[in-house]
């Protein structure tokens, strides 16, 4: 993973961030709640799961889920469809005019892949969507993740390396990269 960093669990930070964690879900079950027409109500609720004001352009439709809810930031005219996992701790950078469709998940964090480590960290690194992007429905992003410019990632799409600006991506696969130790 690019730009990968790591937090060690069992520590004052860990605990921190599982506190927040709890925070952040408590507020996006609040905002799931609410009234579909309730707009002021989403406007505050998301302005408290992302630690402060949002852009009167963003538009966010419930459910919507984050985990950390303070390491996301967005520009002008973003549009979140139903139902969007945003595991943020990385941070996810937002570009404007990014419409991201149902079901998509934009995942910053993880563990280390060597079974000595995994249960010592957590790993995370920055997802940034740049401007007029659109992620279709059902695709999953992965940490340390840049996609260009006026890029398309069709639905159902697992984006695990860059994507260069103006092009459109599709598929997913699973390719053995390595083997790692033993188990034992």
């Amino acid at each position: 993973m690019r730009d990968e960093q790591r937090l060690p669990t069992r520590t004052p930070e860990s605990r921190a961030f599982a506190e927040r964690v709890q925070v952040a879900m408590g507020l996006c079950a609040r905002l799931n709640a609410l009234p579909f027409d309730d707009l002021e109500g989403r406007r505050v609720l998301l302005g408290e799961i992302f630690g402060g004001p949002v852009p009167d352009s963003l538009s966010i439709l419930p459910p919507f889920h984050s985990d950390y809810g303070l390491g996301a930031t967005f520009g002008e005219r973003v549009f979140i469809n139903q139902g969007c996992y945003f595991l943020d701790l990385g941070g996810i950078t937002l570009g404007d005019r990014v419409m991201i469709g149902p079901g998509v998940t934009l995942s910053t964090a993880g563990h280390p892949v060597e079974l000595r480590e995994r249960y010592d960290f957590i790993t995370h690194a920055p997802i940034t969507i740049e401007d007029d992007v659109w992620i279709g429905a059902g695709a999953t992003v992965t940490p340390g993740v840049t996609i260009g410019r006026g890029s398309v990632v069709g639905a159902g799409s697992v984006v695990a390396r860059d994507v260069p600006p103006m092009s459109v991506v599709t598929g997913t696969s699973v390719v053995e990269r390595k083997r790692i130790g033993s188990a034992g």
